[in-house]
């Protein structure tokens, strides 16, 4: 197949969260698989020319609601990477300092500019005579290129067969703008009522992925369901609901490359599921590193962002009750200023069981997932996650909360699990602190029985999260969204039924 794929972040020209790194692994599975893949992304200030070898492929003018919009179109390639990176520039609209937002600040038309990327985004195909069979967008920024398509290219050729899907990464983030916005689009007015673009008032790019795409999936089967939920829908579960013949879940892969104790250049000792020496070799050096006393006890890692939504604010309620076990704690992240001042103040009163490092430290990363115990994510909500399953792989056993791809990933330590060799983590419900150190106390207590906690490791190290597998759970998609796209081209009723992965 030949698939474009759109994305605003992509590793490793620019990144600010998740997206960036699927957006960089998923084309290069797919590409691995056999299919055409072009990947197509802002040209932000901060992609360098000469860094990147960039090389033009000449330029286009689109316009919306009476105004022009000229982009350059750039393209670079990666080393032993066959996918073809593409740049569309405009330095009024992408020349800045920031991707979306400075100095915590969103820009205030960032409306108009990822519409103006989602029109040029459809026009890319065109002037490369490169007609794609799959048109894959990512969360709100690239939504708009689905009612785009149906506006400005349904009797077009090009067009008239591709299949369209689109992945919701966050639903938390939609785009929002004032409702005076929506002329700025350049879309006649029947697309801005509660049916279609308008949402309380407001302009919500989101809903032109949701409505107008052919085909669409999360993250993971469990968050796909909990959108379609008051709580997690975030004001469009009613859409959701509408789709959810056409909404599946898929798990994001991790990168096995970067992400490998036998081969992490960041460990002072790697190590792999047939030796685990290297694992309290790199314990140790943790310790160390972290200035926390080198001994046996209960190491749990946190790499995360500080905020509620990453359950911060449990672990703090019982922040000290934890601190009066014999265990020690290392938080690495960055958020809330309120969370980041708790956990300093706490860190001073428990010097030797505490350390909390505030910034963003790959390196180090790599080094509390390796050298940890146990991993604790209490997330209120987590779409897939990912250091879950780092962790898994680093022989590190994930505590969780059951949530999103964190309840896909994590098969919990219950007694019928345990016996059967499947447990790898631990899985609390309730959104609530006492749940919380109900489970870390069963966790410790287990961790003392060495023979069960090993398997436990090994289980979680055998477990396939690469992208290779995924990306076979994309292929279904795509071929779904290319059928259900030739049946709307003819007089064909009624959804197909395909091989379906996850359904929601």
């Amino acid at each position: 197949m030949r698939i474009l794929y759109a994305a605003s972040e992509v590793v490793p020209f620019a990144k600010t969260g998740g997206l960036a790194d699927v957006a960089g692994a998923l084309p290069a599975a797919l590409a691995r698989s056999g299919h055409e893949v072009k990947v197509v992304m802002p040209r932000y200030a901060s992609v360098d020319e000469k860094r990147w070898e960039l090389r033009s492929r000449g330029g286009f003018t689109v316009r919306l609601a009476g105004k022009d919009y000229p982009f350059m179109l750039w393209a670079a390639g990666l080393p032993e990477n066959p996918v073809e990176v593409l740049f569309l520039s405009h330095e009024g609209l992408f020349g800045r300092a920031g991707l979306y937002q400075e100095k915590g600040k969103d820009y205030p038309d960032n409306l108009e500019r990822f519409a103006a990327f989602g029109r040029a985004v459809l026009e890319v195909p065109k002037r490369l005579n490169w007609p794609p069979d799959v048109l894959h967008g990512n969360d709100w920024q690239t939504a708009l290129l689905f009612v785009y398509r149906r506006v400005f290219y349904l009797s077009d050729p090009l067009y008239r067969k591709t299949g369209a899907l689109f992945t919701i990464h966050n639903l938390g983030y939609q785009g929002l703008s004032p409702g005076g916005e929506f002329g700025r689009l350049g879309l006649p007015a029947k697309y801005f009522t509660p049916d279609t673009l308008e949402f309380y008032g407001q302009v919500n790019p989101m809903k032109a992925g949701l409505l107008f795409a052919d085909v669409l999936n999360t993250v993971s089967p469990t968050y796909s369901r909990e959108i379609q939920t008051p709580e997690f829908g975030c004001g469009l579960e009613g859409v959701l609901q509408g789709r959810r013949s056409d909404l599946f879940g898929i798990v994001n892969g991790v990168d096995d490359r970067e992400w490998d104790p036998s081969h992490d250049a960041h460990l002072p000792q790697t190590y792999d599921v047939r030796n685990l020496k290297g694992k309290r070799i790199c314990k140790e050096a943790l310790q160390k590193e972290c200035r926390l006393p080198v001994k046996d006890v209960p190491l749990i890692g946190m790499i995360t962002r500080l905020a509620s939504q990453k359950g911060m604010d449990l672990v703090l309620e019982v922040l000290e009750e934890l601190m009066q076990i014999n265990l020690q704690l290392v938080v690495l992240g960055s958020g809330e200023p309120e969370i980041q001042q708790a956990l300093k103040q706490a860190m001073r009163r428990h010097p030797e069981k505490l350390s909390v490092h505030l910034a963003f430290d790959e390196p180090l990363a790599h080094r509390i997932e390796a050298g940890s115990d146990l991993f604790l994510m209490p997330s209120r909500y987590e779409p897939c996650g990912l250091n879950q399953m780092y962790s898994l792989r680093y022989g590190t056993v994930p505590l969780v909360r059951k949530t999103g791809g964190l309840a896909d990933t994590v098969v919990d330590a219950t007694p019928s699990n345990l016996s059967e060799g499947k447990a790898d983590g631990f899985v609390f419900e309730a959104a609530n602190s006492h749940a919380l150190l109900t489970t870390v106390r069963l966790a410790l207590k287990l961790f003392r029985e060495k023979d069960l906690w090993y398997r436990m490791m090994r289980a979680g190290m055998a477990a396939d999260f690469s992208w290779d597998r995924s990306a076979r759970e994309y292929e279904k998609l795509y071929r779904l969204a290319v059928e259900k796209a030739r049946l709307s081209d003819g007089q064909a009723a009624g959804p197909a039924k395909p091989d379906k992965p996850g359904p929601a």
